[in-house]
């Protein structure tokens, strides 16, 4: 598994619904980016941020946020946890 240095937060982004409430469904070219995620894995922090995010959390992040990474046959992407804009209660 990736482990995130300082700041950074592993999240594995979750696929949006396909269809609307109203019964439509959607193409594919139609959706947008999901903002919804699952944290992987949490790096240390640093001395001047201290995490917030745990491993489990789902969250919110920013639409264009993070680097994507292909990792053993996966998709991950490595944000910072600023881009982390809320924890899923």
């Amino acid at each position: 598994m990736l482990k995130p240095l300082a700041d950074r937060v592993v999240i594995k982004m979750k696929e949006n619904e396909e269809t609307t409430k109203s019964g439509i469904i959607l193409a594919g070219s139609s959706k947008e980016k999901p903002q919804f995620a699952e944290v992987l894995e949490v790096g240390p922090g640093t001395e001047k941020v201290k995490m917030e995010v745990k491993k489990g959390d789902k969250v919110v992040v920013s639409k264009y946020a993070g680097t994507e990474v292909k990792y053993e046959g996966e998709d991950f992407v490595i944000v910072s946890q600023s881009d982390i804009l809320a924890v899923i209660e």
